[in-house]
């Protein structure tokens, strides 16, 4: 289906023509009085200089041309020369009639699907998830989502981090700690043993050890560094590990990621890069576009008119170790070579915007990607604590992601036992949902760039701009639903009427912006638009029941009318909340 701005200015155009105005000048905006109309059109304030008219001429030559519209109720002046527009209430009624009857709730498919990577997530294996996680995982999912909702191949790549230092210093600590296992013996040609000499909480102590230690003791950090170069090359006994390593890890991984809703097309990580690299270097020199540089290989990104410095891109150290920048200019041949996008999109903290700078740049000078394919960085903002500063745990550690989601969901559960008689095993069920829907709404309800205070006690309120709000209005609509249809059961639907009150109207009004609002999140990867609007509906749809008896109603026709407008709201709220990763239960 058509926006509703498209159909007016499809409406407005034949108007300005048979006024003897260009069509161009037809351009429609939501108005910023709603006191006085619900659209503008200020097309005469800008056709005015080319036709030496006064502004008011103009725009009354075509409000007398809108008389009888059965597009709106009303087409009035109003000085200097606005155009003032009601729409009827039957054309509104039929305009959410067809969307009902839409599968897609008016939404248009994309036409031409593009073919999306979207690489969010980022985990580092050996490593347990923290808070900093958090906001890439939704985010990007919720991206992922919207993309598809409108018909784009989105895929979604974790892209793990399993191929840098930190396996360098576990491979250093196991072999201090267990230097008789045969991964370290280099003469070593027997099978390696199918169990991993290490558990997942083992690992989550063994990194954090040898972390400490190589800030400490140069010695060590070199030994990490040269384990992680052999490791890059290719030693027999180190990839056995790494694979080891990779096994443990994963399904603690995509545990936490499940209980987030998070859910990735490919778990590749930096070290699927690595058959890429060796080709991707030569190419590079001998285009001529990497010099040495201090025995490092650098690329030079560099260009006119740049307001900051922007140092070249590392390709490889003076030992010939790959960087960070190696590994996901790699990437972008190898996702290039496989699924050939038409955009690869990364969500990563924006303090890695100049590292997505020199990549992007380089990738571009190398040839890496053909012109038309897009290269974006979405950077997030921090989580931070009330006090400003990013979010810790009591003692001052970085949280663990599954303690936070824990923590939302205790402190959801007390709330709905408190509140309700309800089976503890319900309470708990429901404290899942909710609480998740209070962590990701709480998030994604701001500006990805924007650092946020995450604050535990307003994302878990019933009441204002929460998601607990959003589900709560979601089960009302649902409680309303169940009434009426264990009262009618059987009955016709028919179809929705003009609107019977301003309340009414103005609920219809928000259901109908649903698609423009959808285009607008995916164009701009603007989850928050999305959550900013379903608040609007949300508080639409409560105004209009608390000013309606719906189910008390003794005109049959104009209740069956309602009912099919509330589940045209609950059909939205939960096309909305499934974009942005969460559900609504059946009671609360």
């Amino acid at each position: 289906m058509k926006k509703l701005l498209t159909l007016i200015e499809e409406e407005l155009a034949p108007a300005f023509e048979k006024a003897g105005y260009d069509a161009s000048y037809a351009r429609a905006a939501v108005s910023n009085r709603p006191d006085l109309c619900e659209f503008q059109c200020n097309g005469a304030m800008a056709a005015a200089k080319a036709y030496k008219k006064a502004p008011a001429v103009i725009a009354n030559d075509v409000a007398a041309n809108l008389k009888g519209s059965r597009m709106f109720e009303s087409a009035e002046v109003a000085n200097p020369g606005f155009l003032n527009l009601k729409l009827s209430g039957s054309f509104l009624a039929d305009y959410l009639n067809d969307m009902q009857a839409d599968e897609n709730l008016s939404v248009e498919k994309a036409k031409d699907p593009l073919t999306i990577v979207l690489d969010y997530g980022g985990a580092n294996v050996a490593k347990p998830l923290h808070v900093g996680h958090l906001r890439p995982a939704i985010i990007g999912e919720s991206i992922k989502r919207i993309g598809r909702f409108l018909g784009h191949r989105v895929i979604g790549d974790v892209h793990l981090g399993d191929w840098g230092l930190q396996m360098g210093l576990i491979i250093v600590e196991l072999k201090r700690r267990q230097p008789q296992l045969p991964y370290f013996q280099e003469d070593y040609e027997g099978e390696y043993p199918k169990e991993a000499p290490f558990t997942i909480n083992d690992l989550e102590e063994i990194y954090p050890a040898a972390s400490r230690k190589s800030k400490e003791d140069e010695q060590y950090r070199q030994e990490a560094l040269e384990a992680t170069y052999q490791l890059q090359k290719g030693r027999r006994g180190y990839r056995a590990l790494w694979r080891h390593i990779m096994d443990v890890s994963l399904p603690d991984l995509e545990k936490n990621y499940d209980r987030l809703h998070v859910e990735f097309d490919l778990w590749k990580g930096e070290s699927d890069a690595e058959p890429y690299i060796a080709d991707m270097v030569e190419k590079m020199k001998a285009d001529g576009i990497a010099r040495e540089d201090q025995g490092a290989l650098v690329v030079d990104v560099k260009e006119e008119g740049d307001a900051k410095e922007i140092p070249p891109c590392i390709i490889l150290k003076s030992d010939g170790a790959a960087l960070y920048a190696t590994t996901d200019l790699a990437t972008i041949v190898e996702r290039q070579k496989l699924y050939q996008p038409d955009e690869i999109f990364y969500v990563t903290d924006k303090r890695q915007e100049m590292h997505f700078i020199q990549v992007f740049r380089c990738a571009r000078k190398a040839g890496l990607v053909p012109e038309k394919t897009k290269l974006t960085f979405l950077g997030f903002g921090t989580m931070n604590g009330k006090d400003g500063k990013p979010f810790k745990t009591r003692d001052g550690g970085v949280m663990r992601l599954e303690q936070l989601i824990g923590d939302i969901e205790e402190e959801m559960y007390r709330k709905i036992v408190d509140n309700h008689e309800i089976d503890p095993q319900e309470a708990k069920e429901t404290a899942k949902i909710v609480g998740l829907s209070a962590l990701k709404y709480g998030d994604l309800s701001n500006q990805a760039p924007k650092d946020y205070i995450f604050d535990i006690d307003r994302f878990t309120s019933f009441e204002g701009n929460t998601g607990p709000y959003i589900l709560y209005t979601i089960v009302r609509i649902k409680s309303i639903l169940n009434k009426y249809g264990a009262a009618h059961a059987g009955q016709e639907d028919g179809a929705m009427q003009a609107y019977a009150n301003a309340s009414e109207k103005a609920l219809m009004l928000e259901l109908a912006r649903f698609n423009g609002v959808m285009e607008n999140a995916f164009e701009e990867a603007a989850p928050h638009k999305v959550c900013s609007y379903i608040y609007d509906l949300a508080n639409a749809f409560n105004r209009f029941y608390h000013e309606t008896k719906i189910l008390t109603e003794e005109d049959k026709a104009r209740q069956a009318s309602w009912i099919l407008l509330l589940r045209l709201v609950r059909r939205v709220l939960e096309c909305c909340i499934g974009v942005l990763g969460f559900e609504a239960p059946e009671r609360m």
